[in-house]
Order: C-alpha cells, then structure tokens, then sequence
C-alpha cells in the first residue's frame, strides 16, 4: 500500500510568514501527511515534478461573483475553471437576493439551498457564499445563517441606499426588489446584528461585514458634472465621476458606525490613495474593530491612462497611475491584507452602450499570480512569502477558513498552485480558461504563470488543461472551527 497518494516533489516551497524551503510534500486523503527535505518517489502513487517551480498555498480568492451576469450552474462551472488554472483552490462568491443571480428575493432559509442546489456539482474549486442582507428579515436570519449555513461574511452596498443611482435608468429599491430603503439607518441595525454574532461566535471565528464604500449622493452630483464636460478618455471620465474623495468619504461614514456598534469590517476593493489613507485612518482610530483593507488585481494592474475603453468600466473605477503607486506602496508595507480579483464573467454584449449605460465588472481571477509576481515580486520586490499571504492565508483568517485552508501545515488540505515564476507570455484568452470574450489585459504581457493546480490532493489543472469535471469542488461551511474537523 503505498504511503502517499501524491508527492509534490523537488519544488521550492513558499510557507506564508516564514520564507521559501526547497522541501517535499506527501498528500494522503486530501490533506498534506509530510513536509521533508527528501521523500522517496516509490512511496507515492502519483508525483507531480516541481523542480525549478515554486509551490504556493493554493490561492484564496475571497471576492468573486458567480451568477451576476449569467445562469448560475454555467457560470459556476467556466468561472470556478478560469480560477483554477490561475492556481486558485477556493472562491468565495458574493451573493444578494434581487435582479441578476437568482432574480428573486425571500429569506435566505428559502434561498441559501436553493444556491447550493444550483451550486453542487458545478464547481471545479472549493467555494463559499457572502451574503447581502436587504431587509431587516434578512438581518435577522444571520444568526442561523453562521449556526447552520454555514455562512460568516456579509455585505453592504452603499450606492444602493440611493433610489435612482446616478448613472442608472433603474430604481434602486426595484433593483434589489425591495420595499424600503437600505439607508444609513438601515446599515446600523445591520452592523448591530453582525456584532452581536461575531460576540456570539468568537470563539470560532471573526463574523464580518464587507462594505462597497461608494457615496452615491456625491456620485449623483459629480457624475451630472463629468457629463457636461467630459475629458474624451472614458476610464478617466468614469473616474472622475467617481471620485476618490467620495470613497474615502464613504469609509469614514462606515468607520463611525462600525464604531459605535462594535462590528468588525472588511473594506472592500480599494482603489484609490484618498480610499486607503482613510481606511489606515480609521484603523488606527478603532484598533479594536481590525478592519480589512482589500486590494484588487484590476486596481493594481490597470490605470486610466491605459487604451482600455468603456470594457475597462468597474466599480470603484480604474485610477490615476499615481493611485496605482500608491497602491502598490501598501501592498509592500502590509496595509493592504488581501488581494482579490472581484471576478464577474461579462461579454461585450453585456458591456454594450455608452459610458454610463455599459454595466460594470471584468473577470480577472485567472490572472493572480502572474500579475502579484510580475508587478509584485520582478518590479517591486515583494516577496514570495508575501505573495502566498496576501493571496491565501490572510483571506483564509480573515474570512474563517483558516487553518483548513490558506496554510501549508500538515493536516491541513493539500491545496498548491506550482508556479513557474520565470515563464513569461502574452494574456490570451484561451490562457484565462474563462467565458468572458475579452480582457483588459489581453495582449499584455506577464510573468509567473500557474502551471499545477491540486486541490486537495487531486491534479485539477496541469499545463493548460483543466484535468477535473464540474462538481470536484465542494461547499465549505465557515468558520471551520465551528463546521469542520481540523
């Protein structure tokens, strides 16, 4: 019989927090069994050759959406491919009840297995739902939605507490299908029920709120400015639309309620220098709360000067190359936790219209490491060991899939993408495995592509070809202290 099912031999291993060890890996029953400088090949089943490759935790992508722009199952299926040949293991899709996804509404009690009906034997990776509470009968559902859902993130819009969104031709409350609004008012009874389980449930994990920090007041007025006066270039148009200013407004107003109810917050996919400033800001103001500051691939790859047009359209917007510096700067320094696609498959049919009609979002999931290695570690020298936290086992803390997932321990699951940190080769997309017909960065060229992908002890994708069939990747019920063995 023999003593591995998979050895992961002769690679340079990255271990979150300590470095990069030239060491092997035994993978027994889904999870890691050994970690030693040699082990023999004829003790293993299988063997995946790693030498001259590096072999990350597999990646946690902890902002995607899945079934936003189509079918659920299909979306599920392409998508949760497209992560895996990026050398992602496990996606946590956002999810809220209204038009797009399912396009109903109810309580989740309804909902939540109707989504994981549609969602068993679709995905190719392991995968989660964040939740969007719309009503206050939603908010009241959290408790069990932690207790038995299995279900510890959730989330708030706050350009949707604004009937007709400056630069929609739809009314906010009939978007989300509802029939009071998601105010100020609203998002403090939200906050105070998400505290409330976060101190229930302490013991197991950190019950959070992610929050899109948009002010649309401020949007509605700017927008009405760029419109009289646009610049020509749309992405710069878009943000300027949006300005910076509304998100670090937007953060501040969050913080303070955050605050005043002791609700643990995860500020989402910030874009901007002003966006990160006020979320150091308000870190240092409430230490107690350990805010989340999320940065985005497309945010830290991308700038408003580039040629992208109106595809290129994404809330918060693309920004100044400034911004991106600046990003970039607190990704170095450790400001910014996590690094996130927020993925959502669209075609150019959808993207239709002009720069105010074209519906937002890209993928880009596919894409994490070669752009975290080419932009990251060749350019800006940030280290391998850095790269596998901002990708694996800070949104595996944060978001209680920790130690299950995002760690390189024995007992834990046996998640890796092996690397070639040297391969360099233009974007095509035939290489993202996704059902986009296009990308922003097609045609750009990259560093640091995934060429293995395991999850849990199983080869899912190797040198181009996804190896699987949808329905490998299971649901994990979070926190995994409370739901799952360790």
């Amino acid at each position: 019989m023999s003593k591995y099912d998979l050895l992961i031999k002769g690679g340079r291993v990255v271990f979150p927090y300590l470095g990069v060890r030239k060491v092997d890996i035994g993978i027994k029953e889904e999870r890691i069994s050994a970690i030693s400088e040699s082990l023999p090949s004829q003790e293993a089943i299988e063997v995946a050759d790693a030498a001259g490759r590096f072999v990350f935790p597999g990646a946690v992508d902890s902002h995607v959406h899945i079934g936003i722009y189509r079918p659920l199952k299909e979306d599920a299926t392409s998508e949760s491919q497209s992560a895996a040949s990026g050398g992602v293991t496990t996606i946590l899709s956002y999810f809220r009840p209204g038009k797009n996804y399912l396009n109903k509404t109810g309580p989740y009690r309804e909902l939540l297995p109707e989504l994981l009906d549609l969602s068993k034997g679709s995905y190719v990776v392991d995968y989660g739902y964040n939740l969007t509470m719309n009503t206050e009968s939603h908010i009241r559902e959290i408790e069990w939605l932690v207790r038995e859902g299995g279900v510890s993130t959730f989330k708030y819009y706050m350009f949707y507490k604004l009937l007709n969104l400056a630069g929609s031709s739809s009314d906010g409350m009939n978007y989300l299908m509802i029939d009071s609004p998601v105010d100020l008012g609203f998002l403090y009874k939200y906050m105070k029920e998400v505290s409330r389980v976060n101190e229930l449930f302490k013991d197991y994990g950190r019950i959070s709120l992610s929050v899109h920090c948009e002010e649309p007041e401020i949007i509605r007025a700017t927008n009405e400015e760029v419109k009289v006066k646009p610049s020509g270039n749309p992405l710069k148009d878009y943000s300027d639309a949006r300005p910076p200013w509304e998100e670090e407004l937007a953060i501040n107003e969050v913080s303070i309620i955050a605050e005043n109810t002791g609700c643990p917050v995860n500020l989402l996919h910030l874009s901007s220098q002003k966006a990160v400033e006020a979320g150091k800001d308000v870190s240092s103001r409430y230490p107690e709360l350990d805010f989340l500051l999320e940065g985005t691939l497309h945010h830290l790859g991308l700038s408003n000067d580039m040629d992208l047009g109106i595809l290129a359209k994404v809330n918060p917007p693309i920004r100044s190359r400034q911004d991106v510096d600046y990003l970039w700067k607190s990704v170095l320094d450790g400001t910014i936790k996590t690094i996130v696609s927020d993925h959502a498959s669209v075609t150019r049919e959808i993207k239709k219209g002009n720069l105010w009609t074209s519906l937002p979002g890209f993928g880009g999931t596919s894409l994490m490491f070669p752009v975290l290695i080419t932009e990251g570690y060749h350019k800006r020298g940030l280290p391998l060991h850095r790269i596998a936290e901002l990708t694996a086992s800070n949104p595996a803390r944060y978001h209680n899939l920790f130690p299950k997932k995002g760690s390189v321990w024995v007992g834990g699951d046996a998640d890796f993408a092996i690397v070639d940190i040297d391969e360099e080769k233009e974007v095509t997309l035939r290489d993202l495995h996704t059902a986009q017909d296009f990308s922003p960065e097609e045609g750009m060229k990259f560093k640091g592509w995934t060429k293995c992908t395991i999850l849990r002890g199983k080869v899912i994708f190797e040198d181009g070809q996804i190896r699987t069939d949808p329905g490998y990747g299971k649901f994990v019920k979070r926190p995994v202290k409370l739901h799952g063995k360790l």
